[in-house]
């Protein structure tokens, strides 16, 4: 059991290493949203909120995580006493409609207070790790193909990653399918390139597209039209071989269970901020075995908090097309003590109770917007 006391949150502006060009915004900072729970017996636990882009991702922005945390799931949760986060979660959706982004982050934060209240890692609390070494893609998305290519070749010499994922939709499908077969090419038919278009095409655009891209030898397109077009999705995911990874599309049980029963079949990207918490995304993950859909680790470009929240959750689970938890490889620091290891295109798993992470307190008060 775990009594909650106070909830602190800040606003961490961090650099990335290179401009980060997804279809619907170029990203030269991120923001994470970082709360602190404190409980009591002196267990503290730690979370973080993170979208793309301030708005231009979804509905929820850093800001607006801070102010609903602090406004209107502080007061309700302080003082309360909870048993684990099946309790948390109804308690805050009871009163709480959406803001699944600052569930996350508290879900995240006590699930890490649990953790090392219990002496176990967070994937203890989610059913178990069934490895510590997780495969992670790095996506090219400079928007420029020589850089793209002179970057892919760069890692793989370096052996840090063997698989890629382009951001593409921004630009004219000729434009974009060119620069995705020119990097195909380039990089050999040995290394894995998926794309991802952020829901720019329409669906006849989606059919001619995902057409050239399977003949180029292209292994997965990530959401290709809007998320609202389901059934467009499905019809998709049938005409090709070429599989269709939904992620926009499906963030919840509700969402994974109606594109299954409707006949999809591809994966599903799992994101602990789409669906409110490590836990609440496993929920996912379990509608998509029982239907015999694909799974893969979807990032929100976090910061190592929530980029290991994913992690122990991603653990628990087989998945097929792995993960792309490289959120704190894009951003020129961090506010961890210790950064996380990836190498031979793996992230290692921390092994410390919960996240099992240290948050470092002079860099959280030096990037805090003031």
């Amino acid at each position: 059991m775990l009594t909650i006391e106070s909830l602190a949150c800040w606003l961490v502006d961090i650099p990335t290493v290179r401009p980060h060009k997804l279809s619907m915004a170029t990203m030269g900072c991120q923001t994470l949203m970082i709360v602190r729970m404190q409980c009591a017996d002196g267990v503290v636990g730690w979370g973080e909120g993170t979208t793309i882009g301030g708005l231009s991702y979804g509905a929820e922005s850093p800001e607006a995580m801070k102010l609903a945390i602090e406004t209107y799931l502080s007061p309700l949760l302080c003082g309360q006493t909870f048993s684990g986060v099946a309790a948390l979660a109804e308690m805050m959706n009871a009163s709480v409609k959406g803001n699944t982004f600052a569930k996350s982050a508290l879900e995240t934060a006590f699930l890490d207070a649990q953790g090392k209240a219990l002496g176990v890692p967070v994937s203890a609390l989610l059913g178990g790790a069934l490895s510590d070494r997780l495969p992670v893609l790095w996506t090219l998305a400079s928007g420029d193909t020589a850089k793209d290519i002179d970057e892919g070749k760069r890692l793989l010499a370096e052996g840090r990653h063997d698989t890629f994922k382009l951001k593409i939709g921004a630009r004219d499908l000729a434009t974009d399918v060119r620069h995705a077969l020119a990097i195909k090419t380039a990089l050999g038919d040995e290394v894995s390139i998926r794309v991802d278009v952020n829901q720019a095409w329409d669906f006849t655009t989606a059919v001619k597209g995902m057409s050239q891209l399977q003949d180029g030898g292209i292994c997965l397109v990530e959401q290709p039209i809007p998320l609202w077009d389901q059934q467009g999705l499905i019809a998709l995911s049938q005409r090709f071989t070429l599989p269709i990874l939904a992620d926009e599309a499906v963030a919840t049980s509700h969402d994974g269970y109606a594109l299954a029963n409707g006949g999809f079949s591809g994966a599903f990207a799992l994101k602990i901020a789409k669906a409110g918490g490590p836990a609440q995304a496993l929920k996912l993950a379990h509608v998509a075995q029982a239907a015999g859909v694909a799974l893969y680790g979807g990032t929100m470009l976090e910061g190592t908090l929530g980029t290991v929240a994913s992690l122990h959750a991603w653990s628990t689970l087989k998945m097929q097309w792995g993960t792309e938890m490289f959120g704190p490889l894009l951003l020129k620091d961090d506010i961890v003590v210790t950064p996380l290891d990836f190498s031979q295109g793996q992230v290692t798993l921390p092994q410390g109770p919960g996240l099992g992470v240290e948050i470092d307190d002079d860099k959280l008060r030096f990037y805090a917007r003031k």
